[in-house]
């Protein structure tokens, strides 16, 4: 079982929206198929048939969000180190072919943001830059080509 490494707050936010799939969303589209049901011949029934395809789409969401949950481990933040670039740490990396300096916090998937400069350890920059430490060059494969990232600083988010 492979885990799925969040924050409290990033947990929290996944079993809100399990939540509101499950007692909010999947109710509402249960009753659009009850309702279209009751139009007639189910064969010609465009109302029914894409009410039945969104209830569909909620089950899979739900059951994709309760397999998250179970598999979701919280990160103690009191553990984590600046040694090198790990879950939750913000790094400071300069792009050595621009020389441009860049800042990211690494996250979950589920907490990616990149507005916000929170890059998923499952991103090949997450990818690249997890593991290495200060003055580490790290070469990263993208579809434009192969970026060069050197770690300037790690630091613990606040």
């Amino acid at each position: 079982m492979e885990f799925v490494y969040l924050t409290a707050e990033g947990l929290e936010k996944l079993k809100t929206e399990l939540h509101t799939l499950k007692y909010t969303k999947r109710p509402e589209v249960s009753q659009k198929v009850a309702t279209a049901r009751d139009h007639g011949d189910l064969k010609e029934n465009a109302e029914y048939h894409a009410a039945r395809e969104e209830l569909s789409l909620v089950e899979t969401k739900i059951l994709q969000l309760q397999d998250r949950v179970a598999r979701a481990r919280i990160i103690d933040e009191s553990e984590l180190t600046t040694d090198q670039a790990s879950i939750l740490t913000k790094v400071k990396v300069q792009d050595q072919k621009t020389n441009k300096e860049f800042e990211y916090t690494l996250v979950s998937d589920d907490e990616a943001n990149f507005k916000l400069g929170k890059i998923s350890i499952a991103s090949p920059v997450g990818k690249g830059l997890l593991g290495k430490k200060v003055g580490e060059i790290a070469e990263i494969n993208v579809p434009a080509g192969t970026l060069k990232y050197k770690l300037l600083s790690i630091s613990l988010p606040e």
